[in-house]
């Protein structure tokens, strides 16, 4: 299994880039092929074993527009990335980079598969139960209702084939339970989605999210990425918190060494980094978006996911489960 890896993007690139790619091959066996500018990625020879060099002349910057990036920037890292996977050269793409314009790059290079109207980002949330798939994310501010059943056929088809999740329990993201609540887009969404023979469990509320009570959340891009954000919002101060109380005194500081090792368990259930990317469902390629601020290991597991979606065909049962037009 061979992905691509923007090793351009994110907030500390290039060092975790290359970094998160050693690893993958050395840990995992992913080969890697990293595409940047030439004094980053080193000779196209070979800069190591399983470690590919590919030359990409610019870099699509995070300010940049997206679509305006892709257009004039077409030997960015992102867009030769991309060509990789069209090309059967790549199995799968990785960027930390600007989301907006790996999207539009991925529309302009790979398409869509038939009756698909738009993609979408889904995000890994941990839950209490394990892990929920979360989508859109923030693609799309605005969408119909056939769309959002379309993110539940593809939400539903990428957990299935990458688990053992045999059908997914949909959720539609409402503010109640209750079939009635809604605006007047969840409402349409709802009938939908009661009618398309998914494993629909009805409406869920944001707190459901956290719980597990749903194996796919579905909501319009707009409404998920302010709920993305308010959760690691929420996260990130209950730690900060959590961090102030245990060092204040003595006998908390104690307390707090008897609990380091619940502590470092709970850390690892939450940590962004091993979830690694969020999935672009709905373009003719396993596509990956990791955050901005990843680490080496979220690289890493970012090629893992992209790895294993390659690996199950994501793109094929996502084909699959929605029809076309």
């Amino acid at each position: 299994m061979r992905v691509a890896l923007d090793a351009m993007g994110g907030d500390k690139a290039p060092e975790v880039n290359l970094q998160g790619a050693r690893d993958a091959y050395r840990e995992l066996g992913i080969e890697v092929m990293l595409v940047g500018k030439p004094e980053v990625v080193g000779p196209q020879e070979g800069i190591q074993e399983g470690v590919q060099a590919v030359h990409a002349s610019q870099v699509i910057e995070m300010h940049d527009h997206p679509a305006a990036a892709v257009r004039s920037k077409r030997d960015s890292s992102i867009v030769v990335g991309l060509r990789l996977v069209k090309d059967g050269r790549a199995d799968a793409f990785v960027s930390a980079g600007n989301s907006g314009a790996v999207m539009a790059a991925a529309l302009l290079v790979l398409g869509r598969p038939p009756g698909i109207d738009r993609p979408a980002i889904g995000t890994v949330i941990p839950t209490l139960e394990g892990r929920t798939l979360m989508l859109d994310a923030g693609a799309n501010a605005d969408v119909r209702p056939h769309q959002l059943l379309q993110f539940a056929q593809m939400g539903s088809a990428y957990v299935s084939a990458l688990s053992d999740t045999k059908a997914a329990t949909i959720g539609l993201l409402s503010n109640g339970e209750e079939e009635t609540k809604g605006n007047a887009l969840t409402l349409e969404a709802h009938a939908l989605l009661k009618a398309s023979g998914l494993n629909f469990i009805g409406n869920v509320e944001g707190r459901d999210i956290l719980r597990g009570t749903a194996d796919v959340v579905v909501t319009d891009g707009f409404t998920g990425n302010i709920a993305l954000k308010s959760i690691e919002g929420t996260a990130e101060l209950l730690q900060q918190v959590l961090r102030q109380e245990v060092t204040r005194g003595l006998r908390n500081k104690l307390a707090a060494r008897a609990l380091r090792p619940a502590f470092r368990r709970v850390a690892a259930r939450l940590d962004y980094s091993e979830v690694g990317g969020a999935p672009l469902l709905g373009v003719n390629g396993p596509v990956f978006i990791s955050h901005g601020r990843s680490n080496a290991n979220a690289i890493k597991n970012a090629l893992r996911v992209a790895s294993e979606a390659a690996t199950h065909d994501m793109v094929g049962a996502i084909s699959k489960a929605v029809p076309p037009d």
